[in-house]
C-alpha cells in the first residue's frame, strides 16, 4: 500500500521476500493501478513516486501471473511451453512505457542485478517509463532507503 513513511517503508523492504519468479510486467501494472487509485481517492496525496527494486530478471509473463496459464503461440521464440528473454523483456518494457503516459507519476528503477552478468533490462525500463535509473552495489533495506528518499526528495524540489 502507498505511504509516506519513509520509516514504514524501510520495514516493508525488510520483510519483503527475495528471489524466486519475477512477474515484473505484472508487477509494474499493479504499481500504475494502485498510483492511479491512490491519486483518484486522495486529492491530497501529492507527488506519486514508485520505487520498483529489481534485479531486470523478468521470468514470469503477464499472461501467467494474471490467469496462471500461458499461451505460447504468443511468442513465436517460447521454448517447452515457457517463454523467450525478449518477450518477457519486451512485455516489460511496454509496461514501463504506459507508466510514462502518467505525467502525475515519478518513476524509479533501483537495479539491484550483479555487474558481471547485467543485462541492462532495469536501465531500459527506467528510461522507456520516462523514470530514473540508480544501481545499488550493495542492496539492504538501508542503502534503498536512501535513495528512494533522495529521489523523492529530488522530486519535489522540481514541483
Amino acid at each position: 500500500p502507498p505511504t509516506k513513511s519513509m520509516a514504514l517503508t524501510k520495514n516493508r523492504l525488510e520483510a519483503m521476500p527475495c528471489g524466486g519468479g519475477s512477474p515484473l510486467a505484472h508487477s509494474l501494472m499493479l504499481a500504475a493501478q494502485t498510483a492511479l487509485n491512490t491519486m483518484k481517492v486522495k486529492q491530497d496525496v501529492g507527488r506519486v513516486v514508485i520505487v520498483l527494486i529489481t534485479d531486470g530478471r523478468a521470468n514470469i509473463p503477464l499472461e501467467l501471473s494474471m490467469d496462471h496459464t500461458f499461451t505460447p503461440s504468443t511468442d513465436p521464440e517460447s521454448k517447452d511451453g515457457m517463454p523467450s528473454r525478449k518477450f518477457l523483456k519486451d512485455e516489460a518494457l511496454a509496461c514501463a512505457k504506459k507508466l510514462a503516459a502518467v505525467k502525475e507519476l515519478d518513476f524509479v528503477v533501483i537495479d539491484t542485478e550483479d555487474v558481471f552478468t547485467r543485462t541492462g533490462i532495469a536501465r531500459d525500463i527506467a528510461t522507456a517509463a520516462l523514470g530514473k535509473y540508480v544501481h545499488l552495489d550493495k542492496t539492504d533495506s538501508m542503502s534503498v532507503a536512501h535513495v528512494a528518499r533522495q529521489n523523492i526528495r529530488n522530486e519535489m524540489e522540481e514541483v
